[in-house]
């Protein structure tokens, strides 16, 4: 007979990974991706180190699990963010919310975006760029539609877009003095990539 776990095993599992999940999002928001362990982890959240391998076979599948959660929140934010308004609105919001966000948290997002990790989750991020990149794209092509923006290809725009505004945020300007005019210069340099028309703006 096959074991099948009960309701309350799982809703206890459940909670134990979504803690883990909690404690290395803390770790590598202190500690960056060369700073993480399972020990570490585990002592984050209050656990044995063994219970952290129950959940997670190794350190890329838990880091995985990390990227899976707090970029699926961040991308869910640019979402909501772009779903109303003209076009200046949208990518205005876009950039702020993408950026803004990612400058609350600049270790954690230099994990997100560009810190060297192992092959798999170079391969989970490339995809969660591309959900970034899609958010964007939306608020592109209903510009295009409006005839507000000029004709464009909307994915490639919004794809060039995230890998600009992730390459400053990883950069020296994250580090800076001024570093609160990063985004109003994002949105700046947004508006005059796509080709804003002076009227709409």
């Amino acid at each position: 007979m096959v074991y099948r776990r009960t309701p309350a095993v799982q809703a206890r599992l459940d909670a134990q990974r979504a803690l883990i999940v909690q404690g290395a999002t803390a770790v590598l928001s202190r500690d960056g991706f060369a700073g993480l362990s399972m020990a570490a982890v585990a002592s984050q959240a209050g656990i044995a180190t063994g219970t952290v391998y129950k959940q997670f076979e190794n350190k890329a599948a838990l880091v995985a699990a990390v990227f899976e959660t707090v970029v699926a929140r961040e991308v869910d934010a640019v979402r909501a963010a772009v779903a109303d308004g003209d076009v200046l609105e949208r990518v205005t919001a876009a950039v702020e919310t993408f950026a803004g966000r990612a400058l609350k948290n600049p270790k954690l997002a230099y994990v997100l975006l560009a810190e060297p990790v192992d092959p798999g989750v170079d391969a989970q991020r490339l995809e969660f760029r591309r959900a970034f990149a899609a958010s964007f794209e939306t608020a592109i092509a209903h510009g295009v539609a409006q005839g507000v923006l000029p004709a464009q290809d909307s994915g490639l725009s919004a794809a060039a877009l995230v890998g600009a505004i992730g390459e400053v945020l990883v950069g020296p300007l994250v580090a800076a003095p001024h570093a609160e005019t990063v985004v109003p210069e994002l949105v700046a340099f947004a508006v005059r990539a796509l080709g804003v028309r002076p009227e709409s703006s």
